[in-house]
């Protein structure tokens, strides 16, 4: 299974799961995704996101500093 990365550091909601929306379609399915966000909102809007498109959220993690990482396998 391949991992693949996206920095959404800087983008508030919804962009950083506007972004996840566009840049999984380059993926195979079972591609697991990690995320790196410091939107506040982030953690909820990636539940949202990944259980309205079928997608299995693996953990949301707060990093830190208001920095989360997301790891979704798509």
């Amino acid at each position: 299974m391949a991992t693949e990365k996206l920095d959404c550091n800087g983008m508030k909601c919804p962009q950083p799961v506007l972004k996840m929306a566009i840049v999984c379609r380059k993926f195979a399915a079972g591609t697991l995704l990690e995320v790196l966000a410091d939107c506040p909102q982030f953690p909820d809007d990636v539940k949202k996101w990944c259980e309205k498109q079928g997608k299995v959220l693996i953990s949301c993690n707060d990093t830190g500093g208001g920095k989360f990482k997301a790891q979704v396998q798509l």
